[in-house]
């Protein structure tokens, strides 16, 4: 809830009793000289702002005096004004006590701590009684009724909690200190988070002075490994959080604030792993970051835009969430508003897009909620559009402040930080089981390794998956230098195409469609041979497709078909014979006719694209050059294919 002129009641209070002072004792409730000395000092005290001996003060005038209205509501409004909310009730309900009529308006600021500190009963009783005098400002009356509003979401949503079993996930990665922020990497293998530590000094430890490092554990044999430091050059002796990771675990966003290259207070960080060792963190420059504060990214599966935070000009409200996107060069685009179906007049922060690439997670306190900071998740239409954001209820959202949450790949454990529930130290890492209703769609993956095949050396390939019905990218990536490893993130239910190239290579092209999540145990592994471009190798083209005895080219072929254009324009010298091939069953005569038609139909589309037809021919070999059995459905699945060989380079 907006709470809006927070300081009025204090400057107020002091006001009056600045001005009770200079005329004298009489303009105070109390009667008694030393609680009002006590009252001078405290008032003194809060004007060089010494929060605790106004305090130490304040209570001496209420032991002098315990019928002290003005000492009751300033001292409330002092650990108001701190956000002691708890502590600021006893003294605003004892004002109200003594004189309910004194200032009207402590009913309005009770409900609100009350509120503040989950008592929605109670706070829901005094907003009404706020309301009811009447004659109260404009801004006052919005805000009582977005508390109320409040209140009653609240204890409906108490009425009905939704499933929330949190587990730590235990002292490998949870420490004595503030353990927060967690990413993960597809295969739920990797998690990166934030460790707020002591400064070491030349005595010690530092207990005033701490910073943030990036700490990495790995699951393994069904444990985390003891989570170690990230280390240089990504840590630094500055603060390092709020990080995204990639979904292959190489590519690293993140929150650096007041380094001498930054545009605003807090901006966004890149670096990227190349084998076991990271380059060093460059900032995004000025087209991303703003003379603001812009924070906690968190990058899509497919890698072309990064979701943050900002209080940049042209947000709605406080904090709003901004996107970037990839553009064709490379380069981040312009950031956009996220638009007023997420963003609101207040704070919108800690976004998560999940590998679906549809379902955004967030924490805001403009939505209606719980109190605080609350957990949100939208989802995106086919068109683009974000809808309504849902609470994700209680008791996952409380009425204190919930943020940072994750979700793995699976969709079915979210993970984040609480020091609610006990645990090693300050803040600790947690997972659950997220309820249905609230699950992203289920994403997959396949890991392994690109290489020459003639050679054995790995490759830094390039890997592109495309949702064959609507030619939608849904990730483009690269295996890694050094070790040829890849890991690419699958939608379930979907008939997708992967295609993976290299300069002076053959590309490689495979289609499936997984219906079932794999658990990071049993990920779908499949090593990637690449052939040179030689002189009589042959390349499958799995993704072209007919109709059952037809030969036009479906829709869903347009994205390999692209991939082979794109191999004739890059090798310019390369001519290739486009070969049709069926399966055994009908006559030879047909099956001749329809894998000449099918040759012919490609060939036909290259030339359409602009490919020089001397450097193209077509044949038809009907069933007689089979690569698998006919005896099977997937036997002669695969003998029904599209083949191109290399007939010069």
């Amino acid at each position: 809830m907006k709470i809006p002129f927070r300081q009025i009641l204090l400057l107020l209070l002091v006001f009056f009793a600045l001005d009770a002072m200079a005329q004298g004792s009489n303009q105070l409730t109390t009667r008694n000289a030393r609680a009002r000395r006590s009252f001078e000092r405290a008032i003194e005290a809060w004007r060089m702002r010494d929060d605790s001996r106004t305090v130490a003060e304040l209570r001496l005038a209420i032991e002098n005096d315990p019928g002290f209205v003005e000492a009751y509501l300033l001292l409330g409004e002092v650990y108001f004004s701190l956000e002691y909310y708890q502590e600021s009730i006893p003294n605003y309900q004892r004002a109200l006590e003594i004189n309910p009529d004194f200032y009207p308006q402590l009913r309005y600021y009770l409900g609100v701590s009350l509120l503040k500190t989950g008592q929605y009963a109670e706070a829901r009783t005094h907003f009404l009684d706020f309301l009811a005098l009447g004659n109260i400002s404009e801004n006052l009356m919005l805000a009582s009724r977005a508390g109320l509003a409040t209140c009653d979401f609240a204890l409906e949503a108490m009425a009905s909690p939704v499933p929330f079993n949190p587990i730590n996930l235990g002292d490998s990665i949870n420490s004595p200190y503030p353990d927060y922020s967690p990413a993960l990497t597809t295969d739920e293998k990797t998690l990166i988070f934030t460790r707020k530590i002591p400064r070491m000094e030349s005595h010690g430890p530092s207990a005033e002075h701490f910073h943030e490092d990036f700490f990495l554990s790995t699951f393994e044999n069904g444990t985390w490994s003891p989570a170690g430091n990230l280390g240089p050059p990504i840590n630094t002796p500055g603060n390092e959080g709020a990080q995204s990771i990639s979904a292959d675990g190489r590519h690293l966003f993140f929150t650096a604030c007041n380094r001498p290259d930054g545009m605003g207070s807090c901006d966004i960080y890149y670096a990227y792993r190349s084998g076991r060792e990271w380059t060093l963190p460059a900032n995004l420059g000025p087209v991303v970051n703003s003379g603001a504060w812009d924070s906690q990214p968190s990058i899509s599966p497919d890698g072309k835009t990064l979701f943050f935070s900002s209080a940049r000009n042209g947000s709605i409200g406080k904090m709003d969430i901004w996107y970037t996107t990839l553009d064709d060069q490379g380069q981040w685009t312009a950031p956009q508003n996220l638009g007023p179906v997420i963003n609101t007049e207040g704070r919108e922060m800690s976004p998560f897009i999940h590998h679906d690439n549809e379902t955004l997670f967030f924490a805001s306190d403009g939505h209606l909620g719980m109190g605080g900071l609350d957990i949100f998740y939208s989802r995106r239409d086919s068109l683009g559009q974000w809808s309504e954001p849902v609470n994700l209820g209680y008791p996952i959202n409380s009425y204190g402040d919930e943020f940072s949450l994750i979700v793995g790949a699976g969709g079915l454990n979210a993970y984040f930080a609480s020091d609610l529930f006990g645990g090693f130290g300050d803040t600790d890492i947690y997972h659950f089981e997220l309820y249905e209703e609230a699950r992203p769609t289920p994403v997959t993956y396949m890991r392994g390794v690109v290489y020459d095949k003639e050679s054995g050396d790995k490759l830094q390939a390039t890997f592109e998956l495309t949702e064959l019905e609507t030619g939608q990218v849904i990730t483009q990536s690269t295996s890694d230098r050094q070790t040829g490893e890849f890991l690419v993130a699958i939608p379930t239910g979907k008939l997708l195409g992967l295609n993976v190239s290299h300069p002076g290579f053959l590309f490689f092209s495979e289609h499936f469609s997984y219906e079932e999540t794999r658990t990071g145990a049993d990920p779908y592994l499949r090593d990637i041979p690449l052939q040179p471009i030689r002189e009589g190798e042959a390349v499958v083209l799995r993704n072209i497709f007919f109709d059952t005895d037809r030969y036009d080219l479906k829709p869903s072929s347009e994205a390999e078909l692209q991939k082979l254009v794109k191999l004739l324009q890059g090798n310019p010298r390369l001519k290739i014979e486009i070969s049709g091939h069926t399966d055994h069953v009908g006559t030879y005569a047909y099956n001749l006719e329809l894998s000449r038609n099918r040759a012919r139909s490609v060939m036909q589309y290259l030339i359409d694209a602009g490919i020089d037809p001397s450097r193209l021919s077509f044949e038809g070999y009907a069933d007689t050059r089979p690569i698998d059995t006919n005896e099977t459905e997937e036997g002669r699945a695969n003998n029904r294919r599209t083949e191109f060989k290399i007939l010069d380079h």
